[in-house]
């Protein structure tokens, strides 16, 4: 009995030493709050030429006319030949990668959304917001919200300055945590949002917020020295970039 009063007291002292959480300073916990995906978007405009990279290498360049989506991804999108000025459709199996640019209607919108939240003067980037760079999107096949039949898409990449690891895909219907205010000035908190695609190796996924703890070993469970800086119970939803960011960092060395 004594024997087995004084394993069980180990373990449950091993499994509190384990679950300790990593205290973190306000300097620490405001550089892990910051956003550093690059703004999604939903739109592309007519104006600029767009690039398409089919899986055979050919590439083709033209005006963005139109698209077939579900659930905010793209299916198939069809493109005005930039010489012979005609139609072309391509699937989303058909290209590799493409590079569209967003309407300055969309890019306005984003920059309100911007001012109008506090919180993002100091997480995010303006810049992100109002980009004149192309929008990187890549062929992936995905089961949407993990419940439909998979399917293959062009889903914009939010990481690709650090995806050599994981890479993160807009999820256009995502929704954000809420914020408060008051009318005519800018609200504080909320904004963050409750979701992304997300493919790491051969898996690809739709990430929630609610799934986040569930998910984090097969995120980052691979590097040890990660997980002892960052383990689960000490971090937070919001500091997922940041997070994606670091690990890609501390895996590369």
């Amino acid at each position: 009995m004594r024997l087995k009063t004084l394993v069980l007291a180990l373990c449950v002292a091993g499994t509190s030493t384990f679950a300790q959480k990593v205290k973190y300073s306000k300097e620490e916990k405001k550089e892990m709050n910051r956003y550093l995906f690059n703004e999604g978007f939903d739109t592309a405009t007519d104006k600029k030429v767009s690039t398409f990279i089919l899986k055979d290498n050919t590439e083709h360049q033209g005006y963005t006319k139109s698209w077939e989506k579900q659930r905010g991804q793209i299916l198939s999108i069809t493109m005005e030949d930039v010489d012979t000025r005609k139609p072309v459709k391509f699937a989303a199996s058909e290209i590799s990668q493409m590079y569209l640019y967003p309407t300055e209607i969309e890019k306005s919108r984003k920059a309100g959304k911007f001012i109008s939240n506090m919180r993002n003067y100091s997480t995010k980037k303006y810049s992100k917001s109002v980009t004149n760079e192309a929008v990187p999107y890549e062929n992936q096949t995905v089961s949407l919200k993990n419940k439909k039949e998979s399917k293959t898409f062009l889903m914009q990449v939010i990481n690709p300055e650090f995806n050599e690891f994981i890479t993160v895909y807009h999820d256009p219907f995502a929704s954000e945590t809420m914020s408060t205010g008051f009318v005519g000035a800018p609200a504080f908190g909320g904004g963050v949002i409750k979701s992304y695609y997300v493919k790491k190796g051969n898996k690809v996924m739709w990430l929630h917020k609610d799934d986040f703890e569930d998910n984090y070993d097969f995120l980052f469970g691979d590097n040890a020295e990660f997980m002892k800086k960052y383990p689960k119970n000490s971090v937070e939803w919001n500091y997922l970039s940041f997070l994606i960011y670091t690990y890609t960092e501390m895996s590369q060395s």
